[in-house]
């Protein structure tokens, strides 16, 4: 059955628990939100106690509602790109359910994901995508086959309708007609919603019809576009909605702190309601973050470490004419692009929330503030779908660096699984929509935060992305600019030369010799005739990198195994309270009286 079938003109009013009673066994099931923002989590937690089984997950992401999902054992199948938890690390139930088999996993690209879905919006059969040439995803793509294009005769992808039955999400409001507003990225909720069946959507308030028409930015579903509507405040904590309260990560460190913790208990909502300091650092301004002297709650003296060198050496790759995205997990990226608009690149523009927030202010990244910050100062605010077109398949974004788990010596990178030495898998998170853009972007930048044999490799298990089409000749057919393309890690970096198709060391880390770059890389090492030292980074641009871009030393948290990760995290969360406290306290002094009332979070 096509899933854009109408829906009634009013969608139905009912409670949470009417609401979970709508998602049927068996669905093709979407989810809404991104990373940590706007999900639908009191639902979720609604239908997982209801016992709803066999749903077929099918989302951009899986993180924190797959977790949820998994841990009922509602979920039969799982279409992703992506899974993680952020800055806790890799999923234990999705990684478990994926190294078992126990439920089978299939791994998208972006792209094809968002044609699919909106070929089901549209009511045809498939549409096409650009071929993620160089990697190994397009065999890997559920249904989609290799077709030639009808004009030109160029190859092309093709990928199959994705129709689903039920998509869930939370929205800051709706009126009482049932029309639902979205502010701040949309992700793929307007995809998704136009392939489903069924649309069920809670909400922080509802509010008379008209209200929303007075709203600023915002994207709008019409009520004939949703099936059913509860009020639910609160309804995406411990994830924000935002601008009613900000994401509470203590909660969510402290349950992921053990991995047998039972997230349904633990994300059970709080008796009184969001806690009030998140509400509070919802309404924080920029005005306000800029004016603190140094918010440097994490200063470092004394000689750059290797997470500030390799900060301020990608800091250095850009200019005025870039536009960088921020990827998903990628915190050392995200420092270096608002260290280079900071210092030497004012001009140059930053998308963050996977391109959500387009052309962000560099403000700094306190993490409770870096959703609130973004979204304020940003210029737009847009969905993955949208930004696909816009943005990365016209060619206009000019970098997206990465971290990869793995690159061989052809400069492709590993994001999917690895092998393990005694036989078995390790899931890692997966490429996103790396394949896609590794190609679509001007330059291609991967780093690597500890070299190793391990990381380095000969041969990757699995290409998950790599830049396929390397020189002019084979990037200008299809509409893509030529620039750099290069590995760093915290022992050197390498650049793919155009005539092997082979990474050659650029230049060395200080203090690091060419004996231990050849010892720590697991294939023959060749270095440039012209190969240099890395300069230490200049004392403006270190000041600058620890007192007001990175305070919290988040990037830091790439650079750590597992095992230290968790004491990181409670140190960056403790200075992040206190940060958020004072820039709480300093907003309500600069409010003016009228406006101290609403430092709850609510909306004016």
């Amino acid at each position: 059955m096509p899933s854009s079938l109408a829906k009634p003109n009013r969608p139905v009013f009912t409670d949470l628990d009417g609401l979970a009673a709508m998602a049927g066994e068996g669905d093709a099931f979407g989810v809404g939100g991104h990373h940590f923002a706007r999900l639908p989590l009191a639902l979720l937690r609604a239908i997982a106690r209801r016992g709803t089984l066999d749903l077929h997950y099918v989302s951009w992401a899986g993180g924190l509602p797959l977790e949820l999902l998994l841990e009922a054992g509602a979920v039969a199948e799982i279409d992703i790109c992506f899974s993680s938890l952020d800055i806790f690390g890799l999923p234990p139930r999705f990684r478990r359910a994926a190294e078992t088999g126990a439920v089978p996993v299939r791994d998208w690209t972006a792209l094809a994901m968002i044609q699919a879905l909106r070929a089901a919006q549209q009511n045809l059969p498939s549409l096409p995508f650009q071929l993620p040439e160089g990697s190994d995803m397009a065999a890997r793509i559920p249904g989609a086959r290799l077709a030639v294009d009808p004009i030109t005769g160029d190859p092309v992808g093709a990928a199959p309708a994705l129709r689903l039955d039920t998509v869930v999400l939370h929205a800051q409001r709706a009126d009482a007609s049932g029309n639902v507003q979205i502010l701040g990225p949309r992700a793929l909720d307007l995809a998704m919603v136009g392939a489903a069946r069924r649309v069920l959507v809670t909400v922080e308030e509802i509010v008379p019809v008209g209200v929303l028409a007075a709203a600023g930015r915002q994207s709008v579903l019409t009520r004939n576009q949703v099936s059913a509507i509860a009020c639910v405040p609160g309804g995406a904590w411990p994830a924000s909605c935002l601008p009613f309260y900000v994401t509470d990560y203590a909660a969510l460190a402290a349950a992921f702190a053990a991995p047998d913790t039972r997230l349904e208990a633990a994300f059970a909502p709080p008796e009184t309601g969001v806690p009030q300091h998140l509400r509070q650092a919802a309404g924080v301004t920029a005005a306000t973050v800029a004016a603190l002297a140094a918010p440097a709650v994490h200063p470092e003296g004394g000689s750059p470490s290797v997470d500030e060198i390799m900060a301020v050496s990608l800091a250095g790759l850009l200019g005025d004419d870039s536009v960088a995205s921020a990827g998903a997990v990628s915190p050392l990226a995200n420092v270096a692009y608002r260290l280079a608009k900071a210092t030497h690149a004012p001009d140059m523009i930053i998308a963050t929330m996977s391109c959500g927030h387009l052309d962000i202010a560099p403000s700094p990244m306190l993490l409770s503030l870096i959703e609130t910050l973004d979204g304020e100062t940003a210029a737009a605010h847009a969905g993955g779908d949208d930004t696909y077109s816009t943005y990365y398949q016209a060619g206009a974004v000019t970098h997206e660096i990465v971290a990869a788990a793995q690159v061989d010596r052809l400069g492709r990178a590993n994001t999917l699984e690895l092998v393990k030495p005694g036989g078995g898998t390790v899931r890692l998170p997966g490429q996103g929509g790396m394949a896609d853009v590794a190609n679509m972007h001007r330059d291609y930048i991967l780093y690597v935060p500890r070299h190793s044999p391990l990381s380095l490799v000969e041969r990757v298990t699995v290409a998950s992305s790599a830049r396929g089409l390397l020189t002019p000749a084979e990037r200008w057919p299809h509409g893509y600019r030529t620039g750099h393309a290069a590995v760093l890690t915290d022992l050197c970096v390498f650049r793919l030369d155009p005539a092997t198709c082979e990474l050659i060391v650029l230049s060395t880390m200080p203090g690091v010799t060419r004996e231990r770059i050849v010892e720590a890389t697991g294939f023959p090492v060749a270095f440039d005739p012209h190969c240099s030292i890395v300069p230490p980074p200049k004392p403006e641009a270190l000041d600058m990198l620890r007192r007001r871009i990175d305070p919290l030393g988040l990037r830091r948290l790439e650079f750590v195994s597992a095992r230290e990760r968790g004491a990181l995290i409670a140190e960056i969360l403790a200075a992040d309270r206190q940060a958020v406290d004072e820039c709480i306290a300093r907003q309500r002094m600069r409010a003016p009286d009228g406006a101290r009332d609403r430092q709850d979070g609510s909306p004016p």
